[in-house]
């Protein structure tokens, strides 16, 4: 990956089961006119994921692949969740639901042969203490629940070194519009930047400080 890509691709997801319409991509196309906001020099690019495991698998390898982005942030929902939810890590077994054409992945796994969980380089915990949100709570978690999202955020962690991010926003509401989760999401995501930056900046620091005793 190129640690000087000046790309973020945020991903949703596409109808699901009776759900024609899904929050995720409702709130993405928010941030999508939104735009990351502040004085971040850097592209924005967000796509639609099919709940479809072999779609999703093959599209997150080109996303990597074609756009070696900065940081890939990924988009669910929970509906039975009342706040967003940071995952910190995706998991590699276990995928034992269906996706809308009816297919589980082989041996339910993600990456034969791959470690059991690959944890993000961003701190979510760290990102849910510093955001403030009006109107929703943020909450962090370890879980991501063994479907499409875990499996994408999995894969993108593998194939983005660990620079990727995985969202759970819940459902649609009257009090919870598309308008407000899309701001939300450009907080977030401004955040989970900062605090991927971190590392590099502290690396960077390291090599050319000079010690003055």
């Amino acid at each position: 990956m190129d640690s000087h890509s000046s790309c973020v691709v945020v991903t949703g997801f596409g109808p699901f089961r009776q759900q024609l319409v899904n929050p995720s991509w409702e709130a993405v196309k928010v941030l999508s006119k939104l735009g990351l906001g502040g004085d971040m020099e850097l592209d924005l690019r967000t796509l639609q994921l099919p709940v479809d495991y072999r779609e999703a698998k093959q599209r997150i390898a080109r996303i990597w692949e074609d756009l070696q982005p900065q940081l890939a942030v990924h988009v669910g929902v929970d509906y039975s969740a009342k706040s967003i939810v940071l995952e910190q890590c995706g998991k590699n077994r276990g995928y034992r639901d269906a996706d809308i054409r009816g297919f589980r992945p082989e041996s339910l796994v993600c990456l034969p042969g791959g470690p059991e969980v690959i944890v993000s380089e961003v701190c979510m915990k760290a990102v849910c203490k510093r955001v403030v949100l009006e109107g929703i709570e943020v909450v962090y978690s370890r879980d991501a629940g063994r479907y499409i999202c875990d499996y994408t955020y999995y894969l993108s962690l593998h194939h983005g070194n660990g620079h990727a991010a995985l969202i759970h926003v819940p459902p649609l509401s009257p009090w919870l519009p598309a308008s407000l989760l899309g701001k939300a999401l450009q907080a977030l995501v401004q955040e989970m930047l900062e605090e991927a930056g971190k590392p590099e900046l502290e690396a960077w620091l390291a090599e050319n400080s000079t010690l003055v005793i």
